[in-house]
């Protein structure tokens, strides 16, 4: 895959996400959360230029600082967004303004890494970004499916008042 569509998916996918995080969405714990990351890290490590072949250790370091950057933020991202538990048992979540500082430093971060990959004459394609978001994707995703397996059950109320009584089919009208 071209330089171009690789960035211009990295972009709509980043854009997808940080959109949908930003309002309240119910979580599902019995979904495939980490079925995104998993394609995007596939796409990333099937490219050639992964890690450049002129500079092989400089750029091993980069790609590992990018990485651990965003495992770095894919944390922190997790944990700065909310939870919560409805009456009905469904749990929600939804991304707060700690969350928008989080992205904004691991944004900061990567373009420092980029330039330091720069300065040291790497050459470095999508494939590390691509590969940094699914990263931060699948440890956003797998912290807060570990917190909502975490919460505590709703407590479960005593018997109230007349449950036990039988209730009549008809409508009381008022």
């Amino acid at each position: 895959m071209s330089g171009l569509v690789n960035a211009l998916l990295i972009v709509a996918v980043t854009a997808f996400v940080i959109a949908r995080q930003f309002r309240a969405s119910r979580i599902d714990t019995d979904r495939r959360w980490w079925l995104l990351p998993g394609i995007l890290a596939v796409m990333a490590l099937r490219e050639p230029d992964l890690l450049d072949a002129g500079h092989h250790t400089a750029s091993a370091l980069v790609l590992g600082a990018e990485l651990a950057v965003a495992l770095a933020m894919g944390a922190a991202w997790a944990w700065t967004t909310r939870i919560w538990v409805e009456p009905d048992d469904a749990v929600w979540s939804k991304s707060t303004g700690a969350s928008v500082a989080v992205w904004g430093v691991g944004i900061g971060l990567r373009a420092a890494l980029f330039a330091v990959g720069a300065l040291l004459g790497v050459h470095q394609g999508s494939s590390d970004l691509m590969l940094g978001l699914a990263a931060a994707l699948l440890v956003r995703s797998g912290t807060l499916i570990r917190r909502v397996r975490s919460l505590s059950p709703a407590p479960v109320h005593a018997p109230a008042y007349g449950d036990r009584v039988p209730r009549s089919l008809w409508k009381e009208r008022v």
